[in-house]
This record gives structure tokens, C-alpha cells and sequence, in this order.
């Protein structure tokens, strides 16, 4: 029975998804702001669907330590629902995305539009002095940045190797880090079709204030992530 209700959520949301991707093109004249709502859209519509097909309920927690106007957010990633699920909940969100996502088509092409922040890791120094640069700019345009520290997927109860990116964007950018801990990789694997019934969490932690060394703010953003996400594995 889950792997029927799987089927058809995977289904629906294909559907879904090219449905509002069409229907997105017209917001190619428009300003680029209008992309990050009507991805809002398309994000509160795949909790529906995960909900009445997989019986997948989705919670946000501790909203009051969420940014409401520009800040940074630095999330655990552990499954491709990361990117698609905080759009109704940071209508200003400013992603950063590796390169090859961008290849993806409508994915891509809504990215670059909606002013995503796009790193080639291959690059190293070049890509930190870049990200460093777009991010002031989408901080001086009032969005809340969000990175993935691991830099890639990292699957449940296991931690992945913290990278540089968000230690430069802390230090640059001067700003308090908010971190965001989670559980979706249990209920949606990062390889599969499989959505395990349950509750898919993402919980915003108190912020960690600016002005921190990088080896005490590296230590203790991993320290307030990790457990947090650790103790959300059994939902």
C-alpha cells in the first residue's frame, strides 16, 4: 500500500509541478519577486498532496526565531524536499544551488530568475569570493539566504563535512545565523520513490549571534543542528 501511494504521489506531484511551471512562464516579465511567490504556491501544494497521498504530514517549528526580513539560514539537507518546502514560510528566500541544478530545465530556468545564488564548487576560491558578493547583494535586497552547510545531501542520523561557504557568509555578511534542523530524508529518501508516513519537520533554532571565530561558530552551529535533527528522527 506505500508503494502504491507513492506511485501516486510521485505522479501527482510531476503533474503538479509541470502544471505551475507552465503556467509560471508569464512571470518571466515580472519582477523577480513574484517567482518566489508563486513557488509558495507550488510548495503548499505538495504538503497537500503528501499529506492526503502518503499520509505525510509536514511541520514548520519554532517560526519566531525565523528571519522576517534579510538574514541567513543554514539548513540540514537530506533529501530534494529541502529546497522545494520553505517558499510559503520565507517568501524571500535566496537559495544557494550548485551549478548543475541550474541545467534543470524550468528548475533552472525559475532559479535564475527568482535571483538564486548559484556556486560552481569546482572554482573554490573564485566561487567563495562570488557567493560572498551575490549574497551582500540579496541581503541589501531584503531576502533571507539559505545554505545547505554540508554542501550536499547528507542522509538521516549521519553528519556531513561542514563546508567553507557558510563560515566566509558569516564573517562577511556580519549577520546572526539561524539555524534550521530536520527529519525529511526519513519520509522522503533521497533515492527512491518511497514517502515513508510520518511527520516531516523542519525546526528553526534560536539564532547564533554574529561576531563569533570561525572555529566557535563552525562548532557551534553543527552542535545546535545535528542533535536537533538527531532527536526529530523517530517522527
Amino acid at each position: 500500500m506505500i508503494a502504491f501511494r507513492s506511485f501516486l504521489f510521485v505522479a501527482a506531484f510531476y503533474l503538479w509541478s509541470a502544471t505551475l511551471a507552465i503556467g509560471m512562464i508569464p512571470l518571466f516579465l515580472a519582477p523577480h519577486r513574484w517567482i518566489g511567490a508563486a513557488l509558495g504556491v507550488w510548495s503548499r501544494g505538495n504538503f497537500v498532496l503528501l499529506r492526503v497521498l502518503c499520509d505525510v504530514k509536514v511541520e514548520i517549528r519554532g517560526l519566531e526565531h525565523a528571519p522576517k526580513g534579510p538574514g541567513l539560514v543554514a539548513a540540514k539537507h537530506q533529501c530534494m524536499f529541502d529546497t522545494m518546502s520553505l517558499w510559503h514560510v520565507l517568501p524571500g528566500a535566496c537559495f544557494v544551488l550548485k551549478k548543475e541544478l541550474i541545467l534543470i530545465p524550468f528548475f533552472g530556468w525559475y532559479s535564475l530568475k527568482g535571483k538564486m545564488i548559484v556556486v560552481d564548487r569546482e572554482a573554490h576560491a573564485k566561487a567563495l569570493r562570488k557567493l560572498v558578493r551575490d549574497a551582500k547583494d540579496r541581503l541589501a535586497d531584503g531576502r533571507q539566504i539559505v545554505i545547505f552547510p554540508e554542501g550536499t545531501r547528507t542522509p538521516p542520523g549521519e553528519t556531513g563535512d561542514y563546508k567553507p561557504g557558510i563560515a566566509a557568509l558569516y564573517r562577511e555578511l556580519g549577520v546572526p545565523v539561524v539555524p534550521l534542523a530536520t527529519n525529511s530524508g526519513v519520509h522522503w529518501p533521497a533515492h527512491g520513490f518511497i514517502r515513508k508516513p510520518g511527520t516531516i519537520v523542519f525546526e528553526f533554532l534560536p539564532p547564533i549571534p554574529a561576531g563569533l571565530k570561525r572555529a566557535e561558530f563552525m562548532r557551534e552551529l553543527e552542535g545546535r543542528i545535528e542533535p536537533a535533527s538527531a532527536a526529530l528522527l523517530s517522527l
